[in-house]
């Protein structure tokens, strides 16, 4: 062999192990992840929906008229919104994770002052999931109804 190939084939099992190396340290990495901004300490990833990625905001953080809407929604309402309340959130945005088209469902958030439905909104998912949203579906935190 040449000392030009011996050269060749030595760079070549260099970077073959480099690449070995780099993606077996991937799989041995048992450090915790960090936890989502915003997320609530503890057993955020036991909240239904904390695996989306979102941020995680106790219910008890959010506008007071979220929690009379949540109530409303777990009593099955009545709702002050009856043609838009409870009808199915299709997720145009795609913020939220994909899921069949009829998997959410979407609650108006009434927004003092307001003249119309406001903004805010509540969409629950099929799996027991709770989102929120402030700003009309720009963004969206994952609900902890139990804080």
């Amino acid at each position: 062999m040449t000392p030009a190939r011996r050269l060749s084939a030595a760079l070549l099992g260099l970077i073959v192990l480099v690449a070995v190396a780099y993606f077996a340290k991937d799989l041995t990495d048992s450090s915790p992840a960090p936890p989502t901004s915003g997320s609530v300490s503890g057993a955020a990833a036991d909240v239904p929906g904390a695996d989306s990625g979102l941020p995680v905001k106790a219910l008890s953080s959010l506008p007071a008229e979220a929690k009379s809407t949540w109530e409303l929604i777990e009593r099955d309402g009545p709702f002050p919104y009856p043609r838009n309340d409870g009808v199915t959130f299709q997720n145009r945005e795609k913020i939220l994770p994909a899921k069949a088209r009829d998997y959410y469902r979407e609650y108006t958030v009434p927004t003092p002052g307001s003249d119309d439905r406001g903004a805010r909104r509540i969409v629950t998912g099929s799996s027991d999931e709770v989102y929120y949203t402030a700003d009309h579906y720009e963004s969206f935190v994952v609900v902890d109804v139990t804080k």
